[in-house]
């Protein structure tokens, strides 16, 4: 009974760690739409695009929407569908600039 009870519960919880991995794209770079794509998507949208860039498999923007906040939105590479969209704080904001202004005293 016992040995039923923990298979059950593994079983319960199984699905949920499953939709949790599901933020990463997992398909072959033959399927992938171009980037020309992607910029298209963000028009459309009316995002400006700081830069596109590839993260866990999937299209990943940094820009900024319609109304000029931070943004970054994850895309799957191969439908397009948007799969997260976070705005950013001013925070991150000061922390991508920094970081952008290191990076570029480096090169």
């Amino acid at each position: 009974m016992t040995k039923t009870l923990t298979i059950l519960a593994v079983l319960a919880v199984f699905p949920a760690g499953v939709a949790l991995a599901d933020d990463d794209c997992f398909v072959p770079m033959a399927n992938w739409q171009p980037r020309a794509s992607v910029v298209r998507l963000a028009d459309e949208n009316g995002w400006t695009v700081r830069r596109i860039k590839i993260d866990d498999g999937c299209y990943e923007i940094d820009g900024r929407d319609a109304e000029g906040r931070a943004i970054e939105v994850t895309v799957h590479p191969a439908t397009l569908q948007v799969i997260e969209m976070e705005y950013e704080d001013d925070e991150q904001e000061d922390e991508h600039r920094l970081r952008d202004r290191i990076g570029r005293d480096h090169d």
